[in-house]
């Protein structure tokens, strides 16, 4: 019986369902999907397979060693203390892989310098030498992964990321992952069922991995090396009898399409399909999205149109309303998906999508859409779809709620009491009178009842001494009613703000503004009123009246200056209202 281990399978966010699946149909158990992460059992061959053939997949880890620590000398401890000698020897050359997600770790590279210390210390103490460091193709690469205060010490047994398949030999500016083009197809339950349509291919990531899907051929066949190959128990009989198995590799049936408006992009798409050796499965040509012919036969349509660096300085608005505006005038009864960065992009499609999700392109929070799309109206589709028994549009399943896990010891709190009435049967009615409301017919507040005052269990109640008379209505002015209130803006004024006066001087300026006088004339009696400011001192008081006034003809004719420029009344205007 082969020895069965704890295997943990990455990939991306969004993924991770596609991914549990994939690992049922090569036949893992005990499948837990987690955050990013799949985790299952197997054994060997298992491992070899799942770096083979699983397509949405980063990378495959063999966890060896757990512990909790405080901080990175613990870790140091703990690692030290592990036998290594098993899977490293002198000779080898290791790295270190941390990722760290903690607020008691804040430094991911000190915490690798501190388990490459104890790796090197323990070889150090146990031969009297050590094994090297190399960040490029180690020998053993070693993932260490802490949450919080958990920390895993795995090995990687796929060296490079995953998503590296091997068959790209050139690429388009900011290409779409391998991984997330895999698992967006599987997503969209295609299986060779119809034909595919990209019609925004760029490098051909999209059409590659579907192709691949359809054939049924394993991913990691491209591929140079893994790194489990060089771990020392390695089989190399059992990794070539899994790299040359094309028994479950099928020929496709449909047609896979693939278009873009850049003849740079198709000829670089043309060198990967090549490399892959697709090329009878694929069709490349130059055609834009406008100008795309309706498909005759059924398809599925699926693309990555441009957003963030691959947009550029292009409008995003147009470019996905023109994408809305063919899907439904040109491309007829099908389904469309199509992965994009923000949500203003999918409003300018103009489409009510039938699927949602939210998925992780790179750094790039983006959303996964799916699209019915049918010719005339929806009222119509739906009446057709109904008289076929079939449902108009796909909706997700939703997930059964599960009930939250509680204590052991848990206990329900106890249901506050109503004491006060606690018999309804023995509760007084009072009358209006009786309850203290004031009666206009009256005049005056009637006495309180019994039930107002305090009761058995403490609780105060309201109670009127005497009789109260209504107060007088009030404004905002303050005080009794104010007949200012009714006046237009007296609100907006404020509570005792008076209605503002216009001076003399504003009054003035703002005749200049409307044009009532010239720009001589407000000229000159500005120069008057800087003169009599200056000189107001040494003057009477007849001079100075007289000169605000404008009744001193004698200066004014003798003082006038020359014709003035709009301008320059303007800044002397505004040294008179500074000072």
């Amino acid at each position: 019986m082969t020895e069965t281990f704890e295997i943990v399978a990455k990939t991306l966010h969004g993924l991770e369902d596609v991914l549990a699946e994939e690992l049922r149909q090569l036949g893992a158990q005990n499948i837990r999907p987690g955050k990013r992460m799949v985790a299952f059992e197997g054994d060997k061959r298992l491992l070899y397979a799942a770096n083979l053939k699983l397509r949405t997949a980063l990378r495959i880890l063999k966890p060896v060693l757990k512990f909790q620590a405080q901080d990175a000398d613990e870790v140091y401890a703990h690692m030290q203390q592990f036998d290594w000698s098993a899977i490293l020897s002198p000779t080898n050359t290791f790295a270190i892989d941390p990722v760290v997600y903690s607020e008691t770790f804040r430094h991911s590279r000190y915490v690798s310098y501190r388990a490459k210390d104890a790796i090197a210390d323990f070889f150090v103490e146990k031969y009297g030498k050590r094994p090297s460091v190399r960040l490029h193709n180690p020998d053993i690469l070693i993932n260490i992964h802490i949450s919080h205060q958990d920390v895993t010490v795995s090995l990687d047994s796929s060296g490079e990321s995953l998503h590296k398949r091997g068959y790209r030999v050139a690429q388009t500016e900011a290409p779409l992952n391998e991984v997330l083009a895999a698992g967006i197809i599987l997503k969209t339950g295609w299986q060779d069922d119809c034909d595919l349509i990209d019609p925004m291919c760029g490098s051909g990531t999209l059409v590659i991995e579907a192709a691949l899907i359809a054939a049924n051929i394993a991913p990691g066949i491209y591929r140079d090396r893994f790194a489990f190959q060089s771990w020392s128990d390695y089989d190399t009989e059992l990794f070539d009898e899994l790299y040359q198995d094309s028994s479950e590799e099928r020929e496709p049936e449909h047609k896979i399409y693939g278009s873009d408006i850049l003849p740079e992009a198709i000829r670089i798409a043309q060198k990967n399909v090549d490399r892959s050796g697709l090329g009878k499965y694929i069709k490349l040509q130059v055609l834009p999205m406008q100008q795309h012919p309706k498909p005759e036969a059924p398809f599925v349509l699926i693309t990555n149109p441009p957003y963030g660096e691959r947009l550029g300085l292009r409008s995003g608005e147009d470019l996905y309303a023109m994408i809305g505006e063919r899907l439904k005038h040109n491309f007829g009864s099908g389904k469309a998906w199509i992965l994009a960065h923000k949500t203003e992009h999918f409003n300018s499609i103009g489409l009510k999508p039938m699927y949602k999700e939210e998925l992780m392109n790179g750094a790039l929070h983006c959303e996964l859409r799916g699209y019915e799309l049918f010719e005339g109206t929806f009222s119509e589709h739906r009446a057709e779809q109904r008289q076929k028994g079939q449902t108009a549009t796909i909706h997700r399943e939703k997930k059964e709620r599960s009930e939250r896990p509680r204590p052991a010891n848990y206990t329900r709190p106890p249901q506050r009491e109503n004491k006060r009435f606690e018999d309804k049967k023995n509760r007084t009615s009072y009358t209006s009178k009786e309850r203290g409301r004031y009666h206009e017919d009256e005049g005056k507040f009637a006495t309180s009842s019994p039930a107002m005052k305090r009761s058995e269990n403490g609780d105060r109640e309201k109670s009127f001494r005497g009789e109260r008379k209504p107060t007088l209505q009030k404004t905002r002015a303050g005080g009794t009613l104010d007949k200012r209130a009714y006046e237009p803006g007296f609100y907006r004024r404020g509570k005792t703000e008076e209605k503002p006066v216009i001076s003399r001087t504003r009054k003035r300026i703002g005749d200049y503004l409307s044009g009532k006088v010239s720009q001589t004339t407000e000229m000159a009696r500005l120069q008057r009123i800087r003169k009599a400011r200056k000189q107001e001192t040494d003057w009477p008081e007849d001079r100075k009246k007289a000169i605000y006034d404008g009744e001193d003809t004698d200066l004014d004719q003798k003082r006038r200056s020359p014709k003035k420029t709009h301008r320059e009344i303007q800044i002397i205007r505004n040294e008179d209202t500074n000072q």
